[in-house]
């Protein structure tokens, strides 16, 4: 090997050890994901990187995150024909030099994101026997991915498929200790309400109070459970996104169509502030609608008597922006950071509404799974508009 060759190796290996200490110093698997394909791409002069998780449960194999996201986040391939699925079925790396001449190449992928592929390296990620996903860099800057491209990435992949699993372990441990602190309201409110009922001396009156507490908490209990998994899954990265391309303004209808009703049985008035046709993105159509909606069901619990809810959407540069405001009781400006946290509630609005504190958290999860971000705009007393912004979208011809 020529000097110039163990120079730059050994730089390289250097550089790992950073990249290491780096890897290390998060617990958000978003973050930790951005972090390794990006350092896949640096060290193997590699034009594009990415990582795909496999879920066993579903024998699935998708794509989690890459340094051209949100463009491929959500897109699945399938584990027996394809070369990422070579790579965990067979727990090996692979070289390729033109996979457009490789019959495991999966090439729906490369036309669905046009994103011309020739060469490929790609690395499975296991951590104690147990197959993590592949890391595959794609598309060399300068000549042949090598061998020692391969050393590299294969070090890089088995440190990424250990920090992937504790970082999953530790969002799942730190959210099932808050769930089970935020269960003791609902559950002593059921236990005092049934052991009330059991006196016999109770008023008719109190006797339907107390069983109204039970179906009210049973309901919170209900949703609790229901976000606490939908935040599970998309906290551990194994709710991925079905990618589609859809009319957002055929969404929107459908979300407004579901709770236009809601608001008006509330004594709220219901307005849609957005054009029969908007733009076509490119979204997993379900999660989206159920961030619009989740945002939708707070602008109406926490509206004021015979308030109004608006649902506005328009493009503005290279993003659509999806608006809902309320003229609610509104939030405190110092409380509009926190509003994101897991089972974060404003203080004082346990008192206009239940709710589980965390359907603000599964939002922003969702929006920032498609590369977006969620503003806040709000005073105390003002109502609140709450933006979602989604990168790309065009008009329909």
């Amino acid at each position: 090997m020529p000097e110039i060759t163990q120079r730059t190796l050994l730089e390289r290996y250097q550089w790992l050890i950073e990249i290491s200490r780096d890897l290390a110093s998060t617990f958000d698997l978003d973050v930790l994901l951005s972090r390794i394909v990006q350092a896949a791409a640096d060290l193997s002069d590699a034009s594009e990187a990415s990582i795909l998780l496999y879920d066993e449960a579903k024998g699935e194999l998708f794509f989690q995150a890459a340094t051209n996201e949100p463009v491929m986040r959500g897109l699945s391939v399938p584990v027996g024909s394809s070369i990422a699925g070579w790579i965990i079925t067979n727990r090996a790396p692979i070289i390729i030099g033109n996979v457009q001449q490789d019959e495991r190449y999966f090439n729906s992928i490369a036309q669905t994101i046009n994103m011309p592929t020739t060469s490929l390296l790609g690395v499975p990620l296991i951590n104690k026997d147990k197959v993590v996903g592949a890391l595959e860099a794609i598309n060399k800057r300068d000549g042949d991915f090598t061998p020692e491209d391969q050393e590299i990435l294969m070090t890089l992949g088995a440190q990424a498929a250990i920090a992937i699993e504790n970082t999953r372990l530790f969002q799942q441990s730190d959210l099932i200790a808050e769930f089970v602190h935020e269960l003791r309201t609902p559950l002593s409110s059921l236990n005092t309400a049934a052991h009330l009922l059991s006196y016999p001396q109770l008023s008719e009156e109190k006797r339907s109070q107390m069983i109204d507490v039970i179906r009210s908490e049973t309901t919170r209990l209900s949703e609790m459970a229901t976000s606490f998994l939908d935040l599970a899954r998309l906290e551990s990265g194994r709710a991925h996104f079905q990618i589609q391309e859809f009319q957002v303004s055929e969404l929107l209808d459908e979300c407004a169509n579901l709770m236009q009703t809601k608001a008006i049985e509330s004594g709220l008035t219901f307005q849609r502030d957005y054009p029969p046709l908007l733009h076509v993105i490119q979204g997993d159509y379900d999660k989206i609608k159920q961030a619009v909606i989740n945002l939708l069901s707070n602008a109406i619990k926490y509206n004021l008597p015979t308030g109004q809810v608006t649902l506005k959407a328009y493009p503005s540069q290279n993003e659509i922006i999806i608006e809902i405001k309320d003229s609610g009781i509104g939030i405190p400006k110092e409380h509009i950071p926190h509003l994101f946290r897991k089972f974060y509630r404003v203080p004082g609005s346990e008192n206009v509404s239940t709710g589980t504190g965390l359907g603000l958290s599964v939002v922003k999860r969702i929006v920032n799974g498609h590369g977006g971000r969620v503003e806040v705009a709000s005073e105390a007393g003002k109502g609140a508009t709450f933006a979602i912004h989604l990168p790309g979208g065009k008009r329909e011809a």
